[in-house]
């Protein structure tokens, strides 16, 4: 089973890379392409993606794996569409990253959910539909000055179709566990959006009410009504993220002594509920027989997936991941993640209640002080004496009041002395967590004392860069050091944590400007060696967790260096489809070695099947309709080119990037700031243009219905936003790399206007 999930995954690896080297090379918008082409190409795109499906789906090339080929690559015909609509935007100049680029994507997408109910289609449409509302209030472009009940309606939108979203997948109308999740956290967000009071001072208090209600009636509904151990785990998130908003609002308005002792207290709450809640949470599993009748949802769910949707994900090959280990995760995760919060929270309180309460002229000898005292007794009580969760949140605090007090002493002494009782804390601390993190707080001590000495050299123009090659030095020392300690799990942990930090300074190191004449090249070339030849040897050697390490710094490198320093656009996509057809081509050689050897799992057509196959007319007619908007824009564009008006007007640009459609300049015309705003609604405005000097078009007044127009002038329709007008040709798009050129040359834009006062940017021009 594994092996066969593996040749899954490799397919669709080289599909993702193909389709990424397919958008960085129409992103790069290279110029060896005219229009026509790339128009030609986006429909190929289109039809090339549809076509692979109907193949896979009507042959047996490839044993087990033709069901899943024939739907991972209707999904990519769906994505190719998406791509050859961002095209044609590139194409003709339209706005970048628009909300109607997504809402346009979505239609098919959402077609093809229907038709399928296949979850990466759920996804995609999710993901679209939201793209598109919230470029839609706040596009990309522009700053929009909601009022504060226009951003409560806004919030109140997202949460409602979540909402509604949640509740068909819940009662199982829609059967899509990611679905299921992503709305209900995403209406959780939303729903504690309106409840901010610091940018909705009038509304916020009010709309506390009924967030507390929606997480009431959550843990309700999902201990009572039908029991789901993840909802219940999400849902107390959502109430621990909800009371620590409250705690930041009042810290923020009740400033004072005593309300950092409540703060204390509310921690101590925090994490005493939060231990009694995940006891609660594993008692609940253990149901008695005539609990009989509360079923878990997200079982069914996960059973009619894998016999309907779930075609990417192991379930469909006969291994179904039980509701009870996700839970666990999940609970895992949300536990973790308030204990960060409450420890965070103490912290805060703790220093804000000594810095008010202490009336000595440095209350950082006060913090220290307490941190120690703190810290000591931690380290010397007996782990049969005290709870290891209490402990450790009392540590951590220990730890970070200690370092925030070192920070403001500025004394060496000091900073060695807590640098001392780290390293004792870490020696008695006991599990890979609490040891990393200790060890971690033992780095940024060390820090603090080599930036306190070198802070006292004032010819020592590089200190930042000394201290990050100090610590580096520092732990490849210790790092070698932990293969001549005798073996034991201090041995293991602090191998492992030195050689993490030994990396990390150095991929760090890799960003420094010349400390020396070429030093920039050198470190990196030398940091890409020695990780490189890392990676083989711990491999060689069967060291997991060194190897997992080496091979994850691999490829961070390798992600930043290759965007910041290596090749551009053009060059990335060829590189991409390259690794993308060999990755097939691997696993399209061990797919048939498994099927020769009889070692394939089973074939997964009884549990998949190609939707292709079960529904080509109605897919077929969602094609068509994506063709026909491809057409359509195309037509509709070019007729624009042929017979609108030509005129110029006067601008002056900026350079941005847009992800799907690459490098543009946004431009600011004169006549986007109009002659006068009196009594202007925001919305659409119809504004008429004449001519001036040199051919250049200026704004004259705003068109009324009904009115006659003088010789050569022109209306043009545009979007007042309340500060200025847009009139959809804000966006010219250049291959990569010439936005300063264009920045530079660029004063004037030549545009094309219809009859009905629709525009289409044409070129830009230095006269």
């Amino acid at each position: 089973m594994l092996r066969f999930n593996a040749i899954r995954t490799g397919y669709l690896l080289g599909i993702s890379l193909v389709l990424a080297a397919i958008i960085y090379f129409f992103a790069s918008n290279w110029g060896g392409l005219d229009r026509t082409v790339k128009i030609v190409l986006a429909a190929a795109l289109i039809v090339l993606f549809y076509g692979l499906s109907l193949v896979f789906a009507r042959i047996r090339a490839v044993p087990g794996q033709q069901a899943f080929l024939s739907n991972v690559f209707l999904v990519a015909g769906c994505i190719a569409f998406g791509v050859s609509v961002a095209l044609l935007g590139q194409i003709y100049n339209s706005h970048a990253d628009s909300y109607g680029l997504f809402l346009i994507w979505s239609i098919p997408a959402l077609l093809l959910s229907w038709i399928t109910r296949y979850n990466p289609f759920y996804m995609l449409s999710y993901v679209l539909i939201h793209l598109a509302l919230w470029l839609y209030f706040y596009p990309t472009m522009q700053s929009v000055p909601y009022r504060e009940l226009e951003s409560l309606s806004i919030a109140g939108v997202f949460a409602l179709i979540n909402l509604v979203l949640f509740l068909l997948t819940f009662l199982q109308r829609l059967h899509s566990g990611p679905l299921k999740y992503m709305s209900f956290i995403v209406f959780h967000i939303a729903v504690l959006t309106t409840t901010n009071s610091f940018a909705l001072d009038g509304y916020g208090l009010v709309m506390n009410i009924p967030c507390i209600a929606v997480i009431a009636i959550g843990f309700y509904v999902f201990i009572k009504v039908r029991l789901s151990k993840t909802l219940l785990t999400l849902n107390a998130l959502a109430a621990s993220a909800f009371a620590v908003f409250k705690f930041i609002e009042l810290a923020e308005a009740y400033s004072s002594s005593l309300f950092f002792v409540f703060g204390l207290i509310f921690v101590a709450l925090l994490l005493t509920g939060n231990v009694w809640f995940f006891r609660y949470l594993n008692r609940l599993g253990e149901s008695s027989p005539e609990d009989g009748e509360i079923t878990d949802e997200d079982k069914l769910d996960s059973a009619e997936s894998d016999t309907q949707t779930s075609d990417m994900s192991a379930s469909e090959s006969g291994t179904t991941v039980s509701e009870d280990r996700g839970s666990d995760w999940v609970s895992k995760s949300v536990s973790r993640m308030i204990k960060v919060v409450g420890v965070l929270i103490g912290s805060i309180s703790l220093i804000g209640l000594i810095n008010i309460s202490t009336n000595v002229n440095h209350t950082e000898y006060v913090l220290l002080g307490v941190s120690l005292l703190l810290m000591i007794s931690m380290i010397l009580i007996p782990d049969s004496k005290l709870d290891s969760v209490i402990r450790y949140t009392l540590l951590t605090i220990s730890y970070i009041t200690g370092w925030a007090a070192i920070l403001l002493s500025d004394q060496t002494l000091l900073s060695v002395l807590f640098l001392i009782v780290s390293i004792v804390g870490w020696f008695r601390s006991q599990g890979r967590r609490q040891l990393f993190f200790t060890y971690t707080f033992v780095n940024l001590n060390l820090a603090t004392i080599l930036f306190q000495q070198f802070q006292e050299w004032d010819s020592w123009n590089w200190s930042f860069e000394y201290i990050i090659l100090s610590l580096f030095l520092v732990n490849a020392v210790l790092y070698a050091a932990s293969y001549f300690i005798p073996k034991k799990a201090s041995q293991e942990h602090l191998r492992d944590s030195s050689l993490f930090f030994s990396l990390l300074f150095m991929f760090w190191a890799t960003f420094f400007e010349d400390v020396i004449p070429h030093s920039y090249v050198l470190i990196n070339i030398l940091y890409f060696v020695i990780v490189t030849g890392m990676v083989f040897a711990f491999i060689r050697l069967k060291q997991k967790s060194e190897a997992i390490t080496s091979v994850a710094f691999w490829f961070i490198f390798i992600g930043f260096k290759y965007y910041d320093l290596l090749w551009t656009l053009l060059y990335k996509s060829f590189t991409l489809a390259l690794l993308g057809v060999i990755a097939l081509g691997i696993t399209w050689w061990a797919d048939r070695r498994m099927a020769h050897s009889g070692k394939t799992a089973f074939d997964a057509d009884h549990r998949s099947f190609s939707f292709m196959r079960l529904s080509p007319l109605l897919i077929a007619v969602v094609i068509v309709l994506q063709l026909g908007v491809i057409g359509y824009q195309t037509v509709r564009s070019e007729t624009l080119i042929a017979t609108g008006a030509s005129i110029k007007l006067k601008l002056a640009p900026v350079d941005p990037r847009s992800l799907l459609q690459g490098d543009y300049v946004a431009l600011n015309y004169d006549i986007s700031t109009p002659f006068s705003q009196d009594h202007w609604n925001r919305g659409k405005v119809k504004v008429v243009l004449t001519p001036g000097s040199q051919g250049v078009y200026t704004a004259n007044r705003l068109y009324q219905d009904g009115e006659k127009l003088a010789n050569h002038e022109i209306v043009l329709n545009g979007q007042w936003d309340g500060s200025r007008i847009q009139y959809g040709i804000e966006n010219y798009f250049i291959p990569e790399g010439t936005g300063r050129t264009v920045e530079q040359n660029a004063h004037y834009a030549y545009i094309r206007v219809s009859r009905n006062g629709d525009a289409l940017l044409e070129r830009l021009a230095e006269s």
